[in-house]
């Protein structure tokens, strides 16, 4: 269940995702590659291969159907009165803090039989996209030559949000700036924002992620990766004007459908050397740090079933992201893939030297190259600690200190127009459990003595003379940041009483505070380089390739499409499992955990139908935050929702390939027939596409 980038995963681990061979390419997308804006779409690629051509009523019509969850993933809405359908495993950050010992949501599943039992999600943003800006010009205007890296990165931030200020004061929507081409152009994206938002019905977690870790990216799979929420305006149902119908029968082997979601990040665009510092240095470490956690959740969730049951949620964020790095590790540690990378790039020189006009884009390369040289020196200098409580505190200090600052000067999060959102996520009423925090803490500052020595400055500072262990214990002890009313009182005093706080989490975070913006200071000045660097890439790959080359993912509306079909791995693959064959399953593997379906699919099981399509795949060019992306087909109906890549897949966040990657989704008629039969849910599904 790789497609969600949510944002429980941690935070240094990068998005899973699927991607394409063209990091590099200079001709048009092959196959059924590519995540395209809503406003670039390859239109006489589709005319002629799939002799369909989208009408501007059927994109505006999809892109408004759609919804981006901030807690990493995708989702549409499904009828006129709010319901928006998602997956399952995207609903689990909430599912886990509505959850009790006593009401466990995410593993017993949830009805609401009527709008007044409906849930209220307590931190949980949906944002629906209303419109598309180019202000490249604008933003690079703001840039002079004569500046250093550090002066254009904060020349860059100011112009864009000055723009993203003056489009939320004329249109109250939520107004981002999105880099594209690695700084090649910028967009505008206005959303709209819904904040009530509730849980409506979501099935037993057996259900959804029937065959656990051990079936993650396999196929065939006979997952119920959904869930439904509904939202409100203004305490009622809100009326929406676009939503998708649906197609009971969905698709057919052969069809070719579309994908409207939110992937989060590829890395299509990166140079060889690029690449090379991801496969050698980048991500081992990130693999590192993920089996670190792995192994301590584990250890925690043997203390208990409550133990179990609280971190089961970041156990499976970082088992996904666990096994999803390890196949992309592996599909760039192939010789092969970086020799054809290089041999790619050659080609490129030799065309843009033979125009003077061009030629001098070639020195972008060896720029990328050496900010490699330079993101290895601080590599392991983190100054930030991975937990919840942390996060909360680091952000309430630094937001003291932005705060007074002009906003077009302060760090991008902190700037006005995304003010909003970011006190939700750090003032709304989340379960925080000390033993968690304790443990979870204690291992961040052992991490950094592993990356720093123990002598270092930084280590001292933070450890203040104690253990690890009995340093987080005296902090989690001591904090009064666990609730929102604590969080919120703190923030209120300001930036002089914040800089006094005897809260210990709170002087911890003031303690690294220099070295972070120091570091901040490093990342910006060197993510500018590489803009600006891309940028002229970009600009080398449209001159030689037209506009078929498209962006890599920024957790941004896109469509891709493709053929729903099977594929061969020792044998045929059917592009469809069916419900009743999810009882098959559950057999060949005796019943054991993780193939135990719910006491509620055998109490049904006489009057299912088991020969309805449940899962499928396609050849759609999807990555993580596509989850929950709506599948639909050319009369623009819902067909099926994405939740995984099978494991032929993995390798593609740095290449696409459609002979055995596949993205897969659950499809409607399963969906539909599971509420009706299984989950005494027929009156939603009635609701659904009306």
């Amino acid at each position: 269940m790789r497609a969600s980038t949510k944002n429980r995963f941690p935070r240094w681990a990068l998005f899973a995702a699927l991607a394409s061979a063209s990091v590099g390419a200079i001709a048009p997308a092959s196959a059924d590659e590519g995540m395209w804006l809503f406003n670039a779409l390859p239109k006489q690629q589709l005319k002629s291969k799939h002799q369909f051509e989208p009408t501007q009523a059927w994109l505006d019509h999809v892109m408004l159907s759609s919804v981006r969850f901030n807690t990493g993933g995708s989702a549409s809405f499904v009828s006129s009165n709010g319901l928006v359908l998602t997956n399952h495993h995207v609903a689990s950050d909430t599912l886990f803090k509505l959850s009790t010992a006593e009401k466990n949501y995410n593993e017993n599943g949830f009805l609401a039989t009527k709008l007044e039992d409906e849930i209220p999600a307590t931190d949980l943003e949906l944002n629906q996209l209303i419109s598309i800006e180019d202000v490249t010009d604008r933003v690079n205007a703001s840039v002079k030559d004569s500046m250093t890296p550090a002066d254009a990165s904060k020349a860059r931030q100011a112009t864009m949000a000055q723009i993203e200020k003056e489009s939320l004061d004329k249109t109250g929507l939520r107004s981002d700036i999105v880099t594209l081409y690695g700084g090649g152009r910028y967009h505008l994206y206005r959303y709209k924002k819904y904040t009530d938002v509730r849980l409506v019905w979501a099935p037993e977690a057996s259900s959804a992620f029937f065959g656990g870790d051990a079936d993650n990216f396999e196929y065939p799979r006979y997952c119920l990766d959904v869930t439904l929420f509904r939202v409100y305006e203004n305490g009622k149902p809100a009326k929406i004007d676009h939503y998708l119908k649906m197609d009971p029968n969905g698709a057919k082997e052969g069809d070719l459908v579309f994908v409207s979601g939110n992937p989060g990040r590829t890395r299509r665009i990166l140079t060889s050397d690029a690449v090379e510092f991801q496969r050698d240095q980048a991500m081992p470490r990130t693999m590192n740090n993920l089996r670190r956690k792995e192994v301590l959740l584990q250890q925690y969730g043997l203390a208990g079933p409550e133990q179990l049951r609280r971190s089961r949620d970041d156990l499976f964020g970082i088992q996904n992201s666990r096994k999803a790095y390890t196949g992309m590790l592996a599909g760039i540690q192939d010789p092969s893939f970086v020799a054809s990378k290089k041999k790619e790039e050659q080609e490129i020189f030799s065309r843009l030297s033979a125009n003077p006009k061009w030629a001098p884009l070639a020195k972008a390369w060896d720029t990328i190259r050496d900010v490699q040289a330079k993101r290895k020196e601080t590599l392991s200098q983190s100054a930030s600690l991975r937990t919840q409580l942390y996060g909360f505190a680091e952000r309430i200090v630094l937001m003291a200190a932005e705060d007074r600052k002009p906003s077009a000067e302060r760090l991008r999060e902190f700037r006005d127009s995304a003010r909003a959102s970011l006190e939700q996520q750090i003032f709304s009423d989340v379960p925080v459990y000390d033993d968690l925090e304790r443990i979870q803490l204690a291992d961040e500052l052992s991490r950094m003595i592993d990356d720093r020595g123990g002598n270092d400055p930084l280590v001292l500072a933070a450890l203040a003379g104690k253990s690890p262990k009995d340093r987080a214990a005296e902090i989690i002890a001591n904090t009064t940041l666990k609730t929102a009313e604590g969080r919120k009182a703190l923030s209120k005093q300001g930036f002089d009483a914040i800089s006094k706080s005897n809260d210990p989490l709170v002087q911890l975070v003031r303690a690294m505070e220099p070295e972070y913006r120091k570091l901040r200071e490093i990342a910006d000045s060197l993510d500018e380089q590489e803009r600006q660097a891309y940028a002229k890439i970009t600009e080398a790959k449209f001159a030689l390739g037209g506009d078929s080359v498209y962006p890599d993912a920024t957790f941004t509306l896109r469509l891709s499409y493709g053929v729903v079909s099977g594929y061969e791995s020792n044998g045929p693959v059917p592009a469809y499992t069916t419900l009743g064959g999810s009882f098959e399953h559950e057999k060949t593997h005796l019943a054991k955990d993780p193939w135990v379906l719910p006491a509620s699919w055998h109490a049904a099981k006489d009057r299912l139908k088991g020969d309805v399509p449940f899962n499928f795949v396609c050849t759609a060019d999807i990555i993580g935050g596509n989850s929950g992306s709506p599948v639909v087909s050319r009369d623009g109906a819902m067909v099926g929702i994405i939740f995984d890549g099978n494991i032929e897949s993995l390798t593609s966040d740095f290449y696409y390939s459609d002979r055995q990657g596949r993205a897969v989704a659950v499809h409607i008629a399963g969906v539909l027939e599971a509420m009706r039969s299984i989950y005494n849910a027929g009156f939603l599904a009635d609701q659904m596409g009306k």
